[in-house]
């Protein structure tokens, strides 16, 4: 049998790890205008156009892209949280409930991105980006992967 304590310290390198990413992805949103301000704005004309599941392009198209720039804003926000979050293991559950969110949001966006008619695994295949990530929030909502090497530990009733 695995030594829990070894897991449980992969957990938390992985979480730590993904949180650096997250850093990464949300500080250039915030600290520049270019992804509010325009960027955004192209990836979610590509959304609408073709690559968003049909059920969810009225959302993005009625809803996000009116208000795009502070949306641009918002995700930029949302992945500098989920990173201070995740590198912290402060409030870790509740981040990976809302990266768990927003990489289901990015796949229901991004799914077609292989073109309407293609083989069926491509689309999953088109999508390595977001189900890993998905599935880490998942792990590391399970685990509960703040009480390692985090401050979820000083918080719980159990430490």
């Amino acid at each position: 049998m695995p030594d829990q304590s070894a897991t449980l310290k992969t957990i938390a390198v992985t979480r730590i790890a993904t949180g650096f990413l997250f850093l990464l992805f949300g500080e250039y949103k915030v600290a520049g205008p270019a992804f509010s301000h325009g960027g955004f704005q192209k990836y979610l004309a590509g959304y609408i156009q073709g690559e968003a599941v049909s059920f969810y392009r009225p959302f993005l198209e009625h809803i996000i892209l009116p208000h795009a720039v502070f949306f641009g804003y918002v995700v930029g926000v949302l992945e500098l949280a989920i990173a201070v979050s995740l590198i912290a293991g402060i409030w870790v559950r509740g981040s990976s409930i809302l990266g768990a969110l927003f990489m289901l949001n990015l796949l229901l966006s991004t799914w077609w991105s292989p073109g309407h008619g293609a083989a069926f695994w491509t689309y999953f295949g088109a999508e390595l980006d977001t189900i890993p990530l998905f599935f880490l929030f998942l792990i590391f909502f399970a685990a509960d992967a703040g009480q390692t090497w985090g401050y979820d530990s000083a918080f719980s009733k159990h430490s």
